[in-house]
């Protein structure tokens, strides 16, 4: 122990006043592990997933105290003897961790690494008195932070400022989720229908992909009239605000504006089973159907084995994006240095003393991406 720095410590669930600005004691990064000055980090609702439920409920991943934050931004300070990739003063953009041995990580595919939730979730002591830090291998909701390597992507060298870090902090999880299940995981194209269930961070940067992609019809669905309006901005063709409707509707409405035949690809970031059992009958013949969203552990589907096979349809999982960080996040940097990857028409800067009412907008729907600045 001896660096002394100062974290948003989650000492129970948000909603009731659990989160405080504490100073902190870190310890040593170990050898395979950076000590990086964060600029910035977005919040996520897997933060509030894991620091707005009691610890008694048996949720796993939620304990206290500990460091949430998993979309962090900032610049290197120290590096362990192991750490090859960076050096000190290096800017980097902070993502999820993986082992890289098992035979997923080794197949190409770390974010579906074995042993990726307590990896992420499961953290570990790195601050003083017990707090838990290495929140997706980072706890980017710090002014300093221990990460692992494994999360810690170089961009140095591609001339960004301590703004441009400010505003690409998200990169690392909910925009790369996004737009890495249209690219990597769908790989859609010019004759694709696509629908995407829910218009939050995900979501919208999957509309922006889709557009980029050139698909042909691009449905953003929702309940948020203002997320819809911004989704058709980025451009999605057509919205569907699901207030009142029928789960039955929300099905004809995406069938109708996919050829009448339904969807190629649906993308659900929901995680709503009544709203995917509509996605999946929202799917034409030999469409895919894509679970991104994190259902609740009772969360379950009920397919139609019989129709679901003549159909053909596939229904899968998938990480973030399918990313491999070290290659995809720099793209996504350069799609966004070429006007094309508008990210901060999502986002809101609140400064670090102001974390409450970040959080305060993101749940109430008014801000899409809030964005933690340390000044």
């Amino acid at each position: 122990m001896g660096f002394t720095s100062e974290a948003i410590v989650a000492r129970g669930p948000f909603s009731e006043g659990k989160w405080a600005i504490e100073p902190v004691t870190l310890r040593e990064p170990r050898e395979d592990e950076v000590l990086v000055e964060m600029v910035a980090s977005g919040i996520c609702h897997t933060d509030l997933h894991c620091g707005n439920t009691p610890a008694d409920k048996g949720v796993p991943g939620v304990y206290y105290p500990r460091v949430l934050g998993h979309e962090g931004s900032g610049y290197v300070v120290r590096v362990g003897s192991a750490v090859t990739k960076v050096k000190p003063g290096d800017a980097v953009l902070l993502s999820f961790s993986y082992c890289g041995s098992c035979y997923v990580c080794k197949s190409g595919l770390p974010s579906h690494c074995i042993t990726f939730f307590d990896i992420n979730f499961m953290g570990e002591p790195v601050f003083s008195d017990g707090i838990g830090g290495r929140f997706f291998g980072q706890s980017s909701l710090a002014r300093h932070s221990i990460v692992s390597d494994k999360s810690v992507v170089n961009v140095s060298d591609l001339g960004l400022s301590r703004d441009d870090l400010k505003a690409l902090a998200p990169m690392g999880c909910g925009l790369q989720t996004g737009s890495g299940t249209v690219v990597n995981v769908a790989k859609a194209g010019e004759d694709d229908c696509i629908a995407i269930a829910g218009m939050g961070g995900v979501g919208l940067a999957a509309v922006i992909a889709a557009k980029n992609q050139k698909c042909k019809v691009i449905i953003g669905v929702d309940r948020i009239e203002s997320r819809l309006a911004l989704a058709k901005s980025l451009g999605a063709t057509h919205v569907i605000n699901t207030t009142g409707l029928e789960m039955s509707q929300i099905t004809q409405e995406i069938q109708q504006a996919s050829d009448g035949l339904g969807a190629t690809i649906c993308i659900d970031t929901s995680a709503y089973p009544p709203l995917v059992a509509a996605q999946v009958d929202a799917t034409r013949y030999m469409g895919k159907i894509i679970q991104v969203g994190t259902g609740m552990p009772d969360a379950n589907l009920s397919i139609h084995m019989q129709s679901f096979m003549v159909s053909a349809k596939q229904y899968f999982g998938a990480v973030q994006g399918h990313s491999r960080t070290g290659e995809y996040i720099p793209k996504m940097v350069g799609w966004w240095k070429d006007g094309i990857f508008p990210v901060e028409k999502l986002e809101k800067m609140f400064d670090y003393k102001d974390f409450e009412e970040a959080v305060n907008v993101m749940g109430r729907g008014d801000v899409v991406k809030p964005i933690i600045v340390w000044s």
